[in-house]
């Protein structure tokens, strides 16, 4: 009998705590919008900037050749 009532207790106990859980959720907007990231990955926005290169290389105006910055043996 004693272990029948604690069970009883335990259970009652999670199921409270869950739906307690489960109202801070909903207050916090957790469930505010699931549908947005779907729609927001298809949308058009603004295009990223291309990546500008690191090794200090710049492709010459004239030739289309690219120019190391002097005192670099460019490896």
């Amino acid at each position: 009998m004693g272990a029948t009532l604690l069970l009883i207790i335990v259970s009652l106990a999670l199921g409270v705590g869950a739906w307690l859980l489960f109202l801070w959720a909903v207050k916090s907007d957790q469930y505010h919008d699931v549908e947005e990231p779907k729609r927001r990955m298809m949308d058009d926005g603004p295009e990223e900037e291309p990546r500008k290169e690191t090794s200090g290389a710049t492709p010459d105006a004239e030739g289309g050749e690219i120019r190391r910055p002097p005192g670099g043996d460019g490896a």
